[in-house]
């Protein structure tokens, strides 16, 4: 699949894995894994941006725990309409960019947030877009964290291993994220591998 037609399956995702899907399940323990390594770093009045915000439920989680400087981005416009329905005072209070991540990190300073996260989205984006990852690191001013499915997680392997399709038409790429990382100036703190993602602190070396 080329970029366009990559972006394309999550700028009109509807049904499963869409905005809607996600705001109707809530928080999980990603997002109880992702307000405990932040709170162990930074102050809850750190800037924080999700990458692949969805309608909110991880951000939701870290303003109920008083976090406040919160921002996200998504490319479905939708996720941000469920995003006012389910969780009102978020979309209200946050700062919110709808588009490919790839088009609007480029416009953000150095160090422009204390910490960026993603869950299950860095691994969505088409090898021709890899540059964004050097862009992700240039944003951060301390905390990077990676909630990502980094290998099969049933026993039945794709042809190419480095790619796997959900619902046989989005592409899910694994990548060494530690590696990745690691080589542009983070230093990684702590890794927790769970039944589907492995979750990975990196922090801003100097």
């Amino acid at each position: 699949m080329d970029p366009d037609s990559v972006r394309n399956t999550w700028t009109n995702r509807a049904g499963e894995y869409s905005p809607a899907y996600y705001a109707y399940y809530g928080p999980n323990e990603t997002s109880t894994l992702i307000r405990d390594i932040l709170s162990g770093y930074l102050h809850r009045d750190a800037t924080v941006l999700e990458l692949g915000c969805g309608s909110g439920r991880h951000l939701e989680h870290l303003a109920d725990h008083g976090f406040e400087n919160l921002s996200g981005i998504d490319i479905n416009a939708e996720a941000f309409d469920a995003m006012r329905e389910t969780y009102p005072a978020l979309a209200a209070d946050g700062t919110f960019y709808c588009g490919p991540i790839e088009d609007i990190v480029e416009d953000f300073d150095d160090g422009r947030f204390d910490a960026v996260y993603s869950v299950e989205t860095l691994q969505h984006l088409h090898p021709d877009v890899e540059w964004v990852f050097e862009e992700v690191a240039r944003i951060t001013d301390n905390i990077l964290v990676t909630a990502e499915i980094e290998g099969p997680i049933r026993e039945s392997s794709p042809s190419d291993p480095d790619v796997n399709y959900v619902d046989n038409d989005t592409p899910l790429y694994y990548r060494d994220w530690s590696r990745i990382f690691t080589s542009l100036d983070l230093v990684e703190v702590d890794v927790v591998r769970g039944d589907r993602d492995t979750t990975r602190t990196f922090r801003k070396s100097g």
